[in-house]
């Protein structure tokens, strides 16, 4: 696997190496070891994946996030997309980091096979660009209700340059307040 900066401190692309022969190829998708070698969290039982999850969108246009977890609860995530195309953003929100505040955003789809390494304190968010897309998401701890907070996918604040407008997306994404940047998160 090769890991790749981004401009956000700690988010990476993740892009796996095809071993490629007359049958088609093999790949490996995650490896502690190879995390560790780069430096990542899920190096060690703590932070080691715990849940995997899948995320169905039916049409083209919509639009999932821009989601992140209380402090008390952090979560890091590998984020990919097995199914059809998004144009993925993370966004800063860790007050500390150098990036805070700002955005990073990567096409995945099926066809490239990347994925994107975000940890905790960092936004997601993704529009779908084809019918029928799906993510596979690994994570570093469960699910916790009421954990989740939001971050409006339009806030003036951020001004992330989504390619397009969503035609699909829940009232709870759409209707987030606007974040202030002096308010702690």
């Amino acid at each position: 696997m090769r890991f790749t900066a981004t401009s956000l401190s700690g988010v990476y692309r993740v892009e796996p190496e095809l071993i490629e022969d007359e049958r088609g190829f093999f790949a490996r998708t995650f490896c502690a070891a190879a995390f560790v070698e780069a430096g990542l969290a899920f190096d060690d039982d703590a932070s080691r994946p715990v849940q995997c999850s899948l995320a169905y969108n039916r049409r083209r246009g919509t639009l999932r996030g821009l989601h992140y977890r209380t402090s008390d609860h952090p979560e890091d995530k590998l984020v990919r997309c097995v199914r059809g195309a998004v144009y993925d953003v993370a966004l800063d929100l860790r007050r500390w980091s150098p990036s805070f505040g700002r955005w990073h955003a990567e096409p995945l789809s099926a066809e490239n096979r990347l994925a994107l390494y975000l940890p905790s304190g960092v936004a997601h968010g993704y529009l779908t660009l084809e019918d029928d897309t799906e993510l596979l998401y690994q994570m570093n701890a469960p699910h916790v209700e009421g954990a989740t907070r939001g971050v409006r996918w339009d806030d003036p604040a951020f001004g992330v340059a989504w390619p397009a407008s969503p035609d699909v997306i829940s009232d709870r994404d759409a209707t987030y307040p606007n974040y202030a940047l002096a308010v702690p998160s």
